[in-house]
Parts: structure tokens; C-alpha cells; sequence
């Protein structure tokens, strides 16, 4: 019985757990979608369920003549979507190398992509700003997506690296046997074995820039090179703190392009970060 009761314990504690980390991940969406309903501009009357809910808001973001918000979406997706496949290509090529081949300099370079992913793109916000200054790179996509995806490589080549270290060496030596090459063992072999990692590496590529805004912000200049985060800080600014219901809305729709690719990718999320996190 008393193995019965704690087993019980243990279950309620769990569950409760649970249930408050719901709470805290729901309660905020919840208000941010019912803020988006609300008539009026102002948050000080907003409620979670509105009373009279309203598509005011939507209609205005998207209405070309008073928002730019379709070309300030279309740039967050251009850009997220060109560092997305960048990020898989190169991680990949990394990755491979640190995991099959041995040569002078790769535990240094391993330790160096250690260190770099400690530090956070904001960290070099000066260093940055200056080189793009310098290399003509300010108010341009390429070099927005050239930071994100230089700042995605370090910590992605660990985790891709570390996933594919579990794949048998194996297989490369049988197919190296049979007159492969090791860009055809590469492509054919490792890489559809390699789908999980390669589904969580693209994911986290995708994200990063969609909901950044300080490389964003300090990068961009003109309107309509705005990404979403700093278009719809802009809006807010501009209007003296007056259009908080219509960035709620804008944020709604920032979660769309992101729930998909989740929702796509959800398979082989879990077994390529848990394999992607072993020790290499």
C-alpha cells in the first residue's frame, strides 16, 4: 500500500507540475489573442474574451495603403527561409567533417565553435555594425542573413555532430568497399539517415531569425526592408504606445509560419535532439 500511495504522489506532483507550466505557456498566448479581438487601440481595457471582438485589426495590417506588414512578412520569411536551407547546407558539410574525418586542427576547431556558441550574436553588436558598415552590408537582407547564419553554425555543427557519431562507421567503409565516393556516401547514405537532426537543425534556423529583432533593428534602415520585430516595434513607437491591439495581432500571425513547420518536422524532433545531444 505504501508503494501504491507514493506512486500516487509522485503522478499528482507530476500532473500538477504539469498543469502550472500549461498555465504559464497559455495564459499569455490567450491574452495576446484575445487582445488581438479587441476594439480599440489600448490594452487598458482589453479583456481575454472580448465582449464585441473585432477583425479591425487583421483588416488593417493587411490593407497595403495604411500598413506595410504583408513586405515587412514576406522579408522575415525570405530571410528565415534562405538561412534555413544555408544553415542545413553548411552545418551539414561541418558536421560530416568533424564526425568522419581526422585532421590537423579539429580539436581546436571543435573547441573554438565551443566557445563561439557561448557567446550571442548581441554580444558583437559593435564589431558587427562596423564591418557591415564597412563592407556595405547595412540596410541589406544579404548581410542579416549572412549574421544569422554565422552565428547558427557553432552550436549546430555540436548538435549535428553529436547525432552523427551514433550512425556506424560501418556503413561508410562498406560503401567506400563497393566505389563510392564521399560526396555520393555523404548525399545517399549518411544524410537520409541524418533526417532528425537535419528536421531540429532547420527548425532552430528558421525561428532565430523570425522573431529576432535587435540584429534586425540595427541592421535595417528602410521601411520596406523591415522584418516583422522591428516593422511592428516601429508601428508602436511611431503611435506613442497607441496600436497594442494591432501588435497583438501582428504577433498572432508571426506563430502561424512557425506552428507548420513544427507541426511538420514534429516526428523527428524529439529523437534528434535527444541523439543529437550525446557526447561526440
Amino acid at each position: 500500500m505504501s508503494m501504491k500511495k507514493n506512486k500516487i504522489i509522485r503522478l499528482t506532483i507530476s500532473y500538477l507540475i504539469i498543469l502550472l507550466m500549461c498555465v504559464v505557456v497559455i495564459y499569455p498566448l490567450l491574452w495576446v489573442i484575445g487582445s488581438s479581438f479587441n476594439p480599440g487601440q489600448s490594452l487598458s481595457g482589453a479583456s481575454m474574451f472580448p465582449k464585441n471582438p473585432t477583425t479591425a485589426h487583421y483588416t488593417y495590417l493587411f490593407d497595403s495603403e495604411k500598413s506595410n506588414y504583408i513586405s515587412w512578412y514576406m522579408n522575415s520569411l525570405k530571410i528565415s527561409i534562405i538561412t534555413m536551407i544555408s544553415t542545413v547546407i553548411l552545418v551539414s558539410f561541418t558536421a560530416y567533417s568533424f564526425s568522419r574525418y581526422r585532421f590537423i586542427g579539429r580539436k581546436n576547431g571543435l573547441l573554438t565553435f565551443l566557445v563561439l556558441q557561448m557567446i550571442p550574436n548581441f554580444a558583437a553588436l559593435i564589431a558587427i555594425f562596423v564591418l557591415a558598415n564597412r563592407t556595405g552590408l547595412i540596410d541589406t537582407h544579404l548581410g542579416l542573413i549572412l549574421i544569422y547564419v554565422g552565428g547558427q553554425i557553432p552550436m549546430n555543427t555540436w548538435l549535428m555532430k553529436g547525432y552523427l557519431d551514433t550512425i556506424p562507421k560501418e556503413l561508410d567503409e562498406s560503401a567506400k568497399m563497393d566505389g563510392a565516393s564521399h560526396m555520393r556516401i555523404f548525399v545517399q547514405i549518411i544524410m537520409p539517415l541524418a533526417k532528425p537532426i537535419i528536421a531540429v537543425v532547420a527548425l532552430f534556423a528558421f525561428i532565430a531569425p523570425f522573431g529576432d529583432f535587435i540584429l534586425a533593428r540595427i541592421m535595417l534602415r528602410s521601411n520596406e526592408k523591415f522584418t516583422m520585430g522591428v516593422g511592428l516595434y516601429e508601428m508602436v513607437a511611431k503611435q506613442f504606445g497607441k496600436e497594442f491591439t494591432t501588435f497583438a495581432a501582428g504577433s498572432v500571425l508571426i506563430a502561424i509560419p512557425i506552428a507548420i513547420l513544427f507541426l511538420c518536422f514534429q516526428k523527428y524532433f524529439v529523437s534528434g535532439l535527444t541523439a543529437g545531444g550525446t557526447k561526440g
